[in-house]
């Protein structure tokens, strides 16, 4: 039961701190100037579970996914978005996106069951590539 109750309280962390529907990511990730995190997988799939019950809180417990939107995408219940967002038939499927300086979007992928270390480093890319937009942005404001 102590299990289970601490199973809870660590999605409750993840769930809490981020929205997780996808529309509701990718508007505060807009609106909040920062990546979109997105997992794409489905509860059959042991290496989404693990992404979702165990990675993920793990981060979220150290703070590491406060700098991110983050969204869950079920591809039995969201067919459709997974179909957009996926590339390959393999999940999971970690995907963040982060703003250009043209305003564009930028991909990156984990593809299969990623570490903490694998998932903290693609986060890690995806504040440089923001922050790169902000040090542009500033620069053609102060010019």
């Amino acid at each position: 039961m102590v299990g289970l109750t601490a199973a809870i309280a660590l999605q409750c962390a993840v769930w809490g701190a981020n929205p997780v529907s996808y529309n509701a990511a990718l508007q505060d990730a807009q609106k909040q100037q920062r990546p979109l995190l997105v997992l794409v997988g489905a509860s059959w799939c042991p290496g989404c579970q693990t992404m979702k019950t165990r990675v993920l809180p793990s981060l979220a417990k150290r703070g590491a996914l406060r700098v991110v939107s983050l969204a869950i995408v079920d591809t039995d219940a969201e067919v459709e978005t997974a179909k957009q967002l996926m590339r390959g038939g393999s999940i999971p499927q970690l995907i963040v996106f982060s703003r250009l300086p043209d305003g564009h979007w930028h991909r990156e992928q984990l593809t299969g069951e990623a570490s903490e270390a694998e998932v903290q480093s693609l986060i890690g890319r995806a504040i440089r590539a923001q922050q790169a937009v902000g040090e542009t942005v500033a620069g053609a404001i102060g010019n």
